[in-house]
């Protein structure tokens, strides 16, 4: 089959190399010509594991192919899938769809026979329709459908969870477009991977619902950890004793600086934005959202507690700043609260991440960068762990405490234990619900 993808960011990129490894011919369209100029060189824009050998194979195997030109992309496609960004939009929260309907505007244009438009961006209920409208008018003779394809894919782990998903929705309004979507998956329907397939709006509806639940659960085991101090519970302890119940599970109950990423914080606010237009408030959600922005600010008071109430003139080594390890992606990641507080209560940081700097530079202005946590630790007055990378679970604690002018550590992700910090020297250690 062939396939167009429009869009290669995180989402389009992946799908669009995952499709091609399906078996697919996929064209990926980006309007950045240095984006493309990169993927045709064979190299990937950004950081997920696997990825670039993956592209490689397929772009190999002549399945796998990038332009600039959305009409060579679209000209005899049987399925164009948008994939491009929802930010949030300035003002008033919302999902900022004004890069959807300029896609659909052209893919319009462009369509030469019958194609499914499939919507893989995250987009707020009744978005889909409105793409049917949008193309309809900018080309009323056109003969396509419109699907809804929500993607679920966890930075760090997307090829996996591409390949061996815990499931696939697709919404649909006929039985031609859901033929053309089971087409598409062919490979994990004969995989007997669970297939969603339901109206446009429960599909759209799906994908919002999914985030906000996690990120309840984040925050939950978060406002348990702060209970968990005060009366002297080891949050990780509650979590598995809770996880174990099959009803809850032990997936997102992690206790730490508050959850970040491409997907939670916006798609909270779309939710909550959504459940206000129609008169019906999330509650849950919208108090998910305030306290994680409070959960940020506690991580900041327990480092300055930490320091004796100030960080004037100390110097703090922070290891790791993306929003979660594997990922060399910032988006509202904790540190971009944490430590810019850090330098403006007159710190001297110096930040350690294995895939960071390349945004963290122009994200976190006012920082030295370290390649190694121990020269990041050199004559510092205290460590902080902001991100649990493989690289931090590991580390040398005794030899850490003795670089270190004052041995004091934050683990805001629970990676070690009171225990090992003391007798690896640590004057003092400072943890998450515990």
């Amino acid at each position: 089959m062939r396939i167009a993808m429009i869009g290669t960011g995180y989402v389009g990129l992946v799908s669009g190399v995952c499709f091609s490894d399906f078996g697919h011919d996929v064209i990926c369209v980006d309007k950045d010509p240095g984006k493309i100029a990169l993927l045709e060189a064979g190299k990937v824009p950004i950081y997920e594991p696997g990825l670039d050998a993956l592209m490689a194979r397929n772009v190999e195997a002549g399945r796998l192919s990038f332009t600039t030109d959305i009409a060579r992309a679209v000209d005899g496609a049987e399925a164009v899938f948008i994939a491009v960004g929802t930010p949030t939009r300035r003002g008033d929260g919302h999902a900022d769809l004004s890069y959807v309907m300029a896609a659909a505007e052209e893919i319009a244009a462009s369509l030469t026979g019958y194609a499914v438009i499939v919507t893989k961006s995250t987009v707020p209920v009744g978005t889909n329709r409105k793409v049917k409208q949008a193309v309809a008018r900018a080309n009323p003779a056109a003969e396509f459908d419109v699907a809804s394809n929500p993607e679920f894919l966890r930075e760090g782990a997307a090829i996996e969870d591409f390949m061996k998903p815990d499931r696939v929705v697709v919404g649909v309004q006929n039985e031609r477009a859901g033929t053309v979507m089971e087409e598409i998956y062919r490979p994990l329907f004969l995989r007997d991977f669970p297939i969603v397939t339901t109206d446009l709006e429960s599909a759209e509806m799906i994908k919002y619902a999914a985030n906000a639940f996690l990120a309840t659960k984040i925050t939950f085991i978060n406002e348990i950890a702060r209970l968990c101090e005060k009366v002297g519970a080891d949050v990780k302890e509650v979590a598995k004793g809770i996880g174990l119940d099959g009803r809850i599970g032990n997936k997102f109950l992690h206790a730490g600086p508050g959850y970040g990423g491409s997907c939670f914080p916006k798609d909270t606010v779309a939710l909550a934005r959504t459940g206000q237009d129609y008169s019906a408030p999330i509650q849950i959600v919208e108090t998910v959202i305030k306290v994680n922005e409070e959960i940020k600010h506690r991580m900041i008071d327990k480092i300055l507690d930490l320091c004796g109430g100030s960080v004037n003139g100390k110097t703090v080594a922070v290891l790791g700043v993306t929003f979660k390890p594997n990922t060399d992606d910032m988006r509202d990641a904790p540190s971009l609260a944490i430590v810019p507080a850090l330098v403006g209560g007159g710190a001297k940081v110096r930040v350690c991440d294995p895939q960071g700097r390349r945004e963290g530079e122009a994200l976190l202005p006012g920082v030295n960068w370290e390649e190694d946590p121990y020269k990041a630790a050199q004559n510092a007055d205290a460590l902080v762990i902001l991100t649990e990378w493989n690289e931090f679970r590991a580390l040398d604690l005794d030899r850490l405490a003795r670089r270190m002018a004052s041995p004091r550590m934050a683990d805001l992700r629970n990676i070690y234990t009171a225990r090992d910090a003391k007798r690896a020297g640590f004057e003092a250690y400072s943890a998450v619900g515990r």
